[in-house]
């Protein structure tokens, strides 16, 4: 442990503000706190109006003013500034303690791309209906993406700046997270969650019910772009419901009536075909994706070793 915190010079907190005037002060005395220095924390303001700078200025860390409007601008805009390998992204609204920096500091250390923080939440600190469609939209996400996470969208996670370099941060609001885990986890890259306390939050929540529907809108524009094939194979699978439908139709007039509907009775058995042929051609298409990001685990996990063995015998000889 010791060890590891004296590199965390290699790692760049980057805490988004937005009128965080109450909170803003306490997060970044817990972040010193943990003993980033610091040139090493980068307050992105979206245009405060509260003083929320003028707090973090008081601190003296980095405080820049983001380009555009939204998350995604602000980590689009902070990458400019970063030179450290690794990153930590986390809300400026002290409801996550900053004491989980080393935990996830570490465990990126393992190799991992991407370390989220999944949210454990205390008593108070979210109402129910926000925990539901948290709940509900990561599910969503691991169907569409064959991930097997607990909080896709968690405002606390450590990244590879090479990785983050790749996003290309064109959703907008709350979906960056989703966007950015889309990515890692669609590219090969490796993913791992630790479990984190999640505070009430001070000051005004931003979060409304509306912006989940548009979370859950923008990961399904997130599928097509990175897992085509399944999102075309479970659109075209809704035929099998047309099909079912039509069919009971017919179904029903033969038995009440007796009038007999042949072509309506074709088309709903080719409606029916297609539409189950094409879901389960989107669950193949889905388990050869999650086939995909194991094997490209197990690849990283091997070269990983080899690098470590490497080393040993580089570092033996030189012993010698």
């Amino acid at each position: 442990m010791s060890k590891k915190r004296l590199q965390l010079n290699d790692i760049t907190i980057i805490i988004p503000t937005l009128n965080e005037v109450e909170a803003i002060g306490k997060v970044l005395d817990e972040v010193l706190g943990v003993g980033i220095s610091k040139d090493r924390i980068i307050v992105v303001d979206g245009g405060s109006t509260d003083g929320t700078r003028e707090v973090a200025k008081s601190r003296d860390v980095n405080v820049i003013l983001q380009e555009g409007k939204g998350k995604a601008k602000a980590l689009k805009t902070a990458l400019r500034y970063v030179s450290t390998p690794y990153l930590l992204v986390m809300d400026g609204d002290y409801s996550y303690p900053a004491r989980y920096i080393v935990d996830l500091y570490e465990k990126i250390l393992d190799g991992y791309d991407l370390v989220i923080g999944a949210r454990i939440y205390e008593e108070g600190s979210q109402k129910l209906i926000f925990k539901l469609g948290n709940s509900l939209l990561t599910r969503i996400f691991n169907l569409l993406f064959g991930t097997e996470l607990t909080d896709v969208l968690s405002g606390m996670y450590a990244i590879k700046v090479d990785k983050l370099k790749e996003v290309g941060f064109e959703m907008k609001g709350f979906s960056v997270e989703s966007e950015i885990v889309a990515h890692v986890a669609s590219t090969g890259g490796s993913i791992c969650e630790i479990p984190i306390k999640y505070r009430k939050r001070l000051g005004k929540k931003k979060l409304r019910i509306i912006h989940g529907l548009l979370i859950a809108k923008d990961m399904i524009k997130l599928a097509w772009r990175y897992n085509p094939t399944f999102f075309i194979f479970s659109i075209s699978s809704l035929l099998l419901i047309l099909g079912l439908l039509l069919g009971g139709w017919v179904a029903y007039q033969y038995f009440s009536t007796g009038i007999k509907y042949y072509m309506k009775g074709l088309i709903a058995s080719m409606l029916t075909l297609l539409g189950l042929q094409s879901l389960l051609l989107a669950i193949l298409a889905l388990y050869m994706k999650r086939m995909e990001w194991r094997i490209n685990r197990k690849i990283e996990n091997i070269l990983k070793e080899i690098r470590e063995y490497s080393l040993t015998r580089i570092t033996g000889n030189e012993t010698k």
